[in-house]
């Protein structure tokens, strides 16, 4: 798993409800577009979801 994805499943987690990734970027001083490719990384593994548009929490 790579930084990033490591990073961002920790910062989900930590937050206990379902996140937007701008906010994770924020919270992490990353780039958006890094944690966007983070979070596409993590669905197709199966370790988040979206439980609404724009939002993303732990699977």
């Amino acid at each position: 798993m790579a930084d990033h994805e490591s990073a961002v499943l920790k910062a989900m987690k930590a937050a206990g409800k379902p996140v937007r990734p701008g906010d994770l970027a924020k919270e992490l001083g990353l780039e958006s577009k890094d944690v966007s490719k983070a979070v596409q990384a993590l669905k197709k593994q199966g370790k988040v979801q979206s439980p609404k548009r724009c939002y993303w929490e732990p699977a």
